[in-house]
């Protein structure tokens, strides 16, 4: 990666962070995951509406490390409206992003997403990076009853 997309990239998950988007608890959610990374302290509550079958709405609240405040942000930003099926598509390109090197198209189908990429160099960083896509994960598994979903059990491993 080129350096002036490495900052592009570093400014994306900055502003994210500074300014995370949908970041309210959401009145009305069908679903509401609590997720939690304890090596780092990232906790997050992810809400979403789920109507026939896309998601409607989707917010999250939460603390944490810059890292997993952006995802969250990227993530409800990219997913408010999508149908279920893209969103289960999103999480298994973005998982592929912070795990194992991804072929070229894929980068650039992602939009902002793709500044996750550079997480995979920092392997400690990487479940702060998918810890709100697996509160997403779980949504799209589960009934209408609370999810906890945690970085350090089985479910919440990257």
């Amino acid at each position: 990666m080129n350096s002036e997309l490495g900052e592009l990239y570093q400014e994306i998950l900055l502003d994210h962070n500074r300014h995370p988007r949908n970041f309210a608890a959401m009145a009305g959610a069908s679903h509401r995951v609590e997720a939690d990374n304890p090596l780092c302290g990232d906790r997050l509550q992810l809400y979403v509406k789920l109507e026939a079958d896309r998601i409607a709405d989707i917010s999250f609240q939460g603390t944490g490390c810059a890292i997993s405040i952006a995802s969250a942000s990227m993530l409800t930003e990219r997913l408010k409206g999508a149908p279920l099926q893209e969103a289960e598509t999103m999480f298994e390109t973005v998982h592929d992003l912070l795990t194992r090197e991804p072929p070229p198209d894929v980068a650039a189908d992602l939009g902002e997403l793709a500044a996750l990429a550079g997480v995979r160099r920092y392997p400690m960083r990487v479940k702060c990076a998918t810890l709100s896509w697996h509160a997403l994960k779980a949504v799209l598994g589960e009934d209408t009853s609370p999810a906890v979903v945690t970085t350090e059990s089985d479910r919440g491993r990257p």
